[in-house]
């Protein structure tokens, strides 16, 4: 999935869930808007040509959730931009591709908001790389974020598997 923002269809995919009814669809929709205080979905058309395996899930990806992404990447300890997009897509096993056209906005962006800050380094092929880190408000925003994504599975999960009587 390039990580721009995502559609229905594939955060179904990643949370290994069913189809769904398209009465329920409206909901999900909202529910998604509330948690993630997006204005909707942006699309993403590129082709892409996966590297190994199944192929990665494509289209689009919920604003914020590349961010909240980064975050964790960061949580661990500081990077440089190639190796915070190597790190997602290792970790998805290959199923998330981050674009560096979305990643390098979202680290300005994320930096704006003082939730990362950046230094200059030297990577592992000795070539000056802007390197960046966690900041304290970024922990806060990090662990909210995951609170509000633990939130929506759990909504979404409660309309794809209602409570049997």
């Amino acid at each position: 999935m390039r990580l721009n923002c995502i559609s229905i269809d594939n955060l179904l995919r990643i949370m290994h869930l069913p189809d769904f009814s398209s009465t329920n669809l409206l909901t999900l929709h909202l529910l998604i808007i509330f948690f993630f205080q997006v204005d909707y979905r942006l699309e993403y058309h590129e082709p892409y040509m996966p590297k190994r395996g199944a192929a990665p899930l494509q289209e689009e990806m919920l604003q914020g959730t590349l961010d909240l992404l980064i975050l964790q990447t960061l949580a661990t300890g500081p990077a440089h931009g190639h190796t915070i997009a190597h790190a997602i897509e290792q970790r998805s096993e290959n199923v998330l591709q981050v674009e560096h056209g979305s990643l390098y906005p979202a680290l300005h962006r994320i930096e704006d908001r003082g939730w990362i800050s950046s230094f200059w380094g030297t990577s592992e092929n000795n070539r000056k790389a802007r390197y960046y880190r966690l900041t304290p408000a970024g922990r806060k925003q990090l662990a909210a974020q995951i609170g509000r994504w633990d939130q929506l599975v759990q909504a979404i999960n409660r309309i794809l598997r209602p409570a049997t009587e």
